[in-house]
């Protein structure tokens, strides 16, 4: 219930779907009396409360600020005129007010749905596996990338594939939180996807939804070129264990006497920005890591703090799944000539969103601005280009970091030739 005013904070930032720096909006003074300009005071129910709430969010942070050129108070007025006599028509009044600004990444969650997204930024969550994004309002979902080890990679689903469906209903038709929802469950049921593919007919998957507990991190040591030892470092997300767990497992690598590294961001679909930002700095001593720019054109910047652990040569593996926190990782890498990129094209997602805590346990992600790479390149749609192009010669996440993998192979050979040049 809403009670006097009412206190909204910005749960964390987050890249794209999903995904922290902690900053605070502060009181709203929103009451249950607001004049209606002709100096009476109108009662407003708990529900138009919240749509209020949600409207003067987005006013004040939402990066566009022409509202997709639409009349942004006339949309609210709209929806307080109507009757909201429950909270599920609430809800549903308040994603078609958002629905307005054609910005599938802005939107409203019901409290399930917000309880599910911050389990999945901690670490843990429960349904097929899938990251997943959506490029237009009526557009089908598109596949960031199955996550290691779940039943959507178990199916045998790609970065790119598109799900048409899900249990017969087009995607089309669903909001990004409407289909993951669809794809939740209890562990063990099945849910129908039907999967379109470039150069493939439309096919049918059954996926057994399933508990995935999240470990972002895995990492070996090999030998290499004569003597020399290789670090293979492979991160698979940014939720609230990345950084730490990186640190681990960089440190002990150098302790282990590693001479260069290999760092696969390959179907990496990104999520919290400061573990991005925290991986990024264990490898520069100097120079930016990104850029923010707001909805007035105003610059802010996350530089190296001098910290880094290792100077050791490093070569960084992507793919069209890598995306989000990982892009602004592999931009901050190439753009201060620390990295050299192998691989394909990334994905694309230059956009920035925040999470508000709502009353009764439901939230709101908001786009609140774009990043631009260390050499002001802003990548949103476009994805950020390798050093060295090498198409993918595996099909499934087990062949990663193999002598199947043809991008894998590729970056080791680059340490083979700085050896052989390197000697007399």
């Amino acid at each position: 219930m809403l009670k006097g005013s009412v206190r909204t904070r910005i749960f964390r930032t987050v890249i794209a779907t999903s995904l922290a720096i902690a900053v605070w909006l502060g009181a709203l003074g929103l009451g249950g009396l607001i004049p209606d300009g002709s100096g009476v005071a109108l009662a407003f129910s708990n529900q138009q409360q919240l749509v209020m709430e949600v409207w003067r969010i987005v006013n004040r942070s939402y990066i566009d600020e022409t509202f997709n050129h639409t009349n942004w108070w006339a949309t609210r007025q709209r929806v307080l005129r109507k009757s909201l006599p429950t909270w599920k028509e609430t809800y549903t009044e308040i994603q078609d007010m958002l629905a307005v600004l054609d910005d599938p990444y802005t939107r409203f969650l019901p409290p399930q749905q917000y309880q599910s997204l911050q389990t999945n930024t901690n670490g843990e969550l429960t349904g097929v596996g899938l990251q997943i994004a959506k490029d237009e309002e009526d557009s089908p979902l598109r596949v960031i990338a199955p996550i290691e080890g779940s039943p959507a990679e178990a199916a045998g689903l790609r970065p790119q594939d598109e799900v048409l469906a899900i249990n017969g209903t087009l995607t089309r038709t669903l909001t990004l939180d409407e289909a993951a929802a669809r794809m939740r469950g209890t562990v063990g049921t099945q849910v129908t996807l039907t999967i379109g593919r470039k150069a493939a007919s439309d096919f049918d998957v059954n996926v057994a939804r399933d508990r995935i507990t999240l470990n972002p991190v895995s990492s070996e040591l090999r030998p290499a070129t004569g003597t020399s030892k290789l670090g293979y470092i492979r991160l698979n997300q940014f939720n609230g264990n990345a950084a730490n767990e990186f640190r681990t497992a960089l440190q002990t690598l150098e302790n282990e006497g590693a001479d260069a590294y290999v760092l696969d961001l390959r179907n990496n679909p990104g999520g919290l920005l400061q573990a991005g930002i925290e991986v990024a700095r264990m490898w520069l001593d100097e120079g930016t890591v990104v850029y923010t720019v707001n909805r007035q054109g105003s610059l802010g910047s996350y530089d190296a703090t001098g910290t880094a652990i290792t100077r050791d040569p490093l070569v960084v593996l992507v793919n069209k799944g890598t995306a989000s926190a990982s892009e602004i990782l592999a931009g901050a890498l190439q753009d201060n000539g620390r990295a050299q990129l192998v691989g394909e094209t990334t994905f694309g997602k230059g956009l920035i969103q925040s999470l508000f805590d709502l009353p009764n346990g439901s939230g709101l992600a908001v786009t609140i601005a774009k990043y631009e790479t260390p050499n002001h390149r802003d990548i949103n749609k476009l994805g950020i280009a390798p050093d060295y192009a090498v198409e993918s010669s595996v099909e499934r996440r087990q062949q990663f970091g193999t002598e199947e993998d043809a991008q894998y192979q590729a970056a080791v050979a680059l340490f083979t030739d700085a050896v052989v040049a390197a000697q007399p």
